[in-house]
């Protein structure tokens, strides 16, 4: 049997690698999309709690999100790494979570729900945050210019926008403080859409072959992330769909890193390891976090949920920062095919309209199985 020809594996694998990071694109905005309106159309009333079916989602996109985090500490290289590291990556997450459970059981129920309103504007700004990465990596996967600085700008002025609606309106957030800042939310809200105007003309100024479809949808999504809080006045419309979306993101590309470049029954394996993590973590914060109006013992594990969540916050900030070269390393060496950009046999950054280069490959491919 003749041996392989490395040109023709190495074409399969760019084959590969383009159509893994044109489906992770797919799937993200699906996710996305399908989070933002089913939260909405399964949204109750202010008054009422929400369906079965949104509790699970809401469950999904807060709890087992923020235990999947828990996860990575059992990669070797993400424990060689937080112990260089040990101020973000251990002390901090004991210092929010001891601060937390200490602060819940000694302030005032009253004054704790103010102390709420710097939390939630964290939260959804790391939300952002996260957005700009999804972002960067479609444009990486699809192998386009990264963002612009007028986009990331505008992206980053539209989650500011957001999260300035919800301090001047918290019951959005169903806390019950009144800031009376009310009359600033049409301010907020012109904030916001020209936020979005200048992010879409500046995408427009792109080249054709820089903006291609997967990545200019991510992009747009991203950018009107935070629409949901100007459009609703239900609490779950308004910020249910934005929280399940972010988890739901969240959860494909650590699961993607669990599957990573192993094969058989250590895909498996690794698969498992994650869910398992991720469900039984998110079962134990899904229950601390109603625990905010029992005794003493239950307000201090409140408080230790509201650290973890933080502690969340403070890693994944760290861990993903694609400008380190460690994030770089580890999404490389995972799922190289969202950081790396796809190339073409004759060493071509491939993109959505380099169909010639895809196609000479895939002839190549079949011509060498035949």
């Amino acid at each position: 049997m003749a041996a392989p020809n490395p040109g023709l594996v190495s074409a399969e694998r760019t084959l590969i690698g383009w159509r893994a990071g044109r489906l992770w694109t797919l799937a993200t905005v699906a996710l996305t999309i399908a989070a933002l309106v089913g939260a909405v159309a399964l949204a109750p009333t202010a008054s009422a709690s929400p369906s079965r079916g949104l509790a699970w989602l809401l469950f999904l996109g807060s709890s087992v999100h923020v235990a999947g985090t828990g996860w990575l500490y059992t990669l070797a290289d993400v424990r060689r790494y937080a112990r260089a590291h040990l101020s973000r990556y251990v002390w901090a997450p004991i210092g929010l979570v001891t601060g937390g459970g200490l602060a819940a059981l000694l302030v005032p129920p009253a004054l704790f729900n103010w102390l709420l309103l710097p939390y939630f504007a964290w939260q959804f700004f790391h939300f952002q945050k996260q957005n700009l990465g999804m972002a960067a990596l479609a444009a990486s996967s699809r192998g386009v210019a990264g963002l612009r600085v007028v986009e990331r700008r505008a992206m980053t002025l539209s989650g500011i926008a957001g999260i300035a609606a919800l301090m001047v309106r918290p019951g959005l957030l169903q806390l019950r403080v009144a800031p009376g800042l009310g009359d600033l939310f049409p301010l907020v809200a012109l904030m916001f859409a020209v936020a979005v105007a200048v992010g879409v003309w500046s995408l427009t100024r792109r080249r054709s072959e820089d903006r291609p479809l997967g990545f200019s949808v991510v992009y747009l999504v991203s950018l009107c992330f935070s629409l949901p809080v100007f459009a609703f006045t239900s609490p779950y419309a308004a910020v249910g769909g934005m929280t399940v979306a972010h988890g739901l993101q969240y959860l494909l590309l650590v699961s993607l890193i669990a599957a990573g470049r192993q094969g058989g029954a250590r895909r498996v394996v690794g698969l498992v390891a994650f869910c398992n993590v991720a469900l039984l973590g998110g079962g134990a914060l899904s229950v601390a976090s109603h625990l905010h109006g029992g005794d003493a013992v239950e307000r201090c594990l409140f408080g230790g949920y509201l650290g973890v969540v933080m502690a969340h916050f403070v890693i994944d900030a760290g861990i993903w920062r694609l400008r380190d070269p460690f994030p770089r390393q580890f999404i490389a060496g995972h799922v190289p095919y969202l950081l790396a950009p796809p190339k073409s046999p004759a060493g071509h950054p491939v993109d959505d309209r380099s169909s010639s280069d895809i196609d000479c490959a895939r002839g190549a491919i079949l011509i060498h199985r035949q």
